[in-house]
């Protein structure tokens, strides 16, 4: 089975694809799928995508990515019997690139793990929110074959366009990903956090929770994803993503936060940094929000937190408790391992290119 990869990012770059279809690739091409992958971003567009100002050289590089985009979907011949499409061809405009594939023939499989029916920008495009036409994935969802959602949440809105939906979680590389030695505490606690760029925003809200912490609680917060964060008044040392050092990285946490606001965004998100920390034996807090309160059983696996004070109480109760922190290392790992390993889903993910590529 010969499957085409169309997807926005460069391949190895952006968590929502490694740990959907770049990581489900990996299990299933021994399985005799071959997989061929075609981003839309350039080296060029990258470096200045979610950068202030750049203006002429954003402008420029997705004129070249939408003519990248019009010549492969003109050179589409019969030799895949599947087209995966992730999240949208285009990051701008109406669907009319995935009109054009859709009369291609070949069966399209379609994937999102965030709400992106729901307008969301980076900070430093703001001012272009206008141009990014999120209603189009209702459109792609009824030009799809099947359609692929990261939690149920997203399957409720997909329901709305097509019945032809399956909802397969983000998953985890169980092998590469292996629990830490030990949750011992040496010097300092160290709070983790991990995100992207994009996902900052939700750390830099959490701010005055961290503060409010450190009244009652000596710790250092450490952040992969952006080199330059700073909370003033607080101890921080923060990372660019490293794929190579990655998991070390993850596992240097004495605890692992994933705070999100309880908005319609926060909500289609598929709780990816928690299962990071958990699968590496990082005891996890998290807020109750969307897929998070089904990943996290309170008390067992995990905590959830709301109230900053909940926050605070959970996050001391952990760093003082030795005991517990092993308990949810154990759960969290084991959590992991049944229900959001790529090896237990990635199957899922065959039986549906086979059903679509046999009509």
């Amino acid at each position: 089975m010969n499957v085409l990869v169309l997807m926005p990012y460069l391949y190895d770059t952006v968590p929502g694809q490694r740990f959907r279809i770049e990581q489900w690739a990996r299990i299933l091409e021994p399985m005799g799928v071959r997989f061929h992958f075609v981003p839309f971003e350039s080296q060029g567009l990258k470096q200045v995508l979610h950068a202030e100002g750049h203006h002429a050289q954003k402008v420029r590089e997705l004129c070249r990515g939408i003519y990248r985009r019009v010549r492969v979907l003109g050179a589409i011949g019969k030799k895949w019997d599947v087209i995966f499409l992730y999240r949208e061809l285009l990051p701008l405009g109406p669907p009319f690139l995935e009109r054009m594939l859709a009369r291609r023939g070949i069966p399209i499989v379609y994937d999102f793990d965030d709400a992106i029916f729901r307008p969301d920008v980076s900070e430093a495009n703001r001012r272009f929110k206008w141009l990014r036409w999120s209603q189009k994935t209702g459109t792609i969802c009824r030009l799809s074959a099947h359609v692929i959602v990261g939690n149920p949440y997203l399957r409720d809105y997909a329901f709305t366009h097509t019945e032809r939906v399956s909802v397969v979680p983000t998953t985890i590389d169980t092998d590469a990903y292996t629990p830490k030695d030990n949750v011992g505490i040496r010097g300092l606690p160290v709070i983790g956090w991990s995100g992207s760029l994009t996902t900052l925003k939700h750390l830099r809200s959490f701010g005055p929770a961290l503060k409010s912490l450190k009244k009652s609680l000596n710790f250092r917060l450490k952040v992969l994803g952006s080199r330059d964060f700073r909370l003033d008044g607080m101890e921080v040392e923060s990372l660019a993503w490293n794929a190579r050092s990655e998991i070390s990285d993850l596992k240097s946490f004495d605890v692992g936060i994933m705070p999100l606001p309880n908005d319609a965004w926060s909500r289609g998100k598929c709780g990816l940094k928690a299962l990071q920390y958990m699968a590496v034996g990082v005891p996890t807090v998290a807020s109750p929000v969307g897929v998070n309160s089904e990943i996290i059983e309170d008390g067992k696996n995990g905590f959830l937190a709301s109230s900053e004070q909940e926050w605070a109480e959970k996050l001391s109760l952990l760093v003082s408790d030795e005991d517990l922190r092993w308990r949810f290392a154990k759960e969290g790992r084991r959590t992991v391992e049944e229900r959001y390993s790529a090896k237990v889903q990635a199957p899922r993910v065959l039986e549906i290119f086979e059903r679509v590529g046999s009509r």
